[in-house]
């Protein structure tokens, strides 16, 4: 959190104003310029530039000049800062825990409606855990078990239609044990036969949970996979 706090009264000491992220922009273009013919001035700008992206992807997309300002010159000063260091940190704690738990909750109360209208659909199967499923095109061969090593071709989106990840993609199918997967998984191929192409929408607690998963899939997310089982791996 300390590097936090240092990032966001930074990215003002260093020069790096980006257009859009303070609600009081300058009329003039020329004002912004700045002479970066020294390592020092071109080290800050450059800084600002980078500390300026890391906030905007954190959805901080606006800040009071102003206020930030004056925190800033005070700080760098060693005084006239009318909250201390660690009063910063604890209230950003705070801030950035409110703000993520509205994000889970808007993605739980997404995904839930989501699956609600999804289930309704013509060919759409809901099973006991919540695993939703349609059949784009059945299969002749055997049905794995959750032992079992599989090889399938996928491609994951989220409900949005944002790809996340596939195989499809990479032209190379994945491999791997049945039960080493997300449970939507392991159960979802279970009821499929080798030539199969599934359609499987998962709620997220058989997928990544509440931590979602590799900076792609946020947590709460329901997770939509076209899925082709292409073979029952022999040991």
């Amino acid at each position: 959190m300390k590097k936090l706090v240092f990032g966001l009264l930074a990215v003002t000491l260093l020069g790096s104003c980006q257009k859009g992220l303070f609600n009081k922009s300058k009329s003039n273009e020329s004002e912004m310029a700045v002479d970066l013919s020294n390592d020092t001035t071109k080290l800050s700008y450059a800084l600002g530039v980078s500390i300026v992206g890391n906030l905007k992807n954190q959805g901080i997309d606006t800040l009071d000049a102003d206020a930030f300002t004056s925190a800033m010159k005070g700080a760098y000063a060693g005084d006239s800062i009318q909250i201390t260091e660690e009063e910063a940190n604890a209230f950003l704690q705070e801030y950035f825990q409110l703000k993520a738990d509205e994000s889970s909750r808007a993605a739980k109360e997404e995904g839930a409606a989501y699956l609600v209208e999804n289930g309704k659909k013509a060919g759409v199967v809901t099973t006991a855990s919540g695993l939703q499923y349609q059949i784009i095109e059945e299969g002749t061969g055997a049905s794995p078990l959750a032992t079992d090593v599989v090889k399938v071709h996928y491609t994951g989106t989220l409900i949005d239609g944002t790809v996340f990840d596939s195989s499809v993609q990479r032209g190379t199918p994945a491999e791997f044990p049945l039960n080493q997967v997300i449970a939507g998984w392991t159960e979802g191929l279970q009821l499929m036969k080798e030539g199969a192409k599934y359609k499987f929408f998962i709620p997220y607690n058989l997928a990544y949970g509440d931590r979602g998963a590799g900076g792609q899939i946020p947590g709460y997310a329901t997770l939509v996979f076209d899925v082709e089982l292409l073979e029952i791996v022999k040991k």
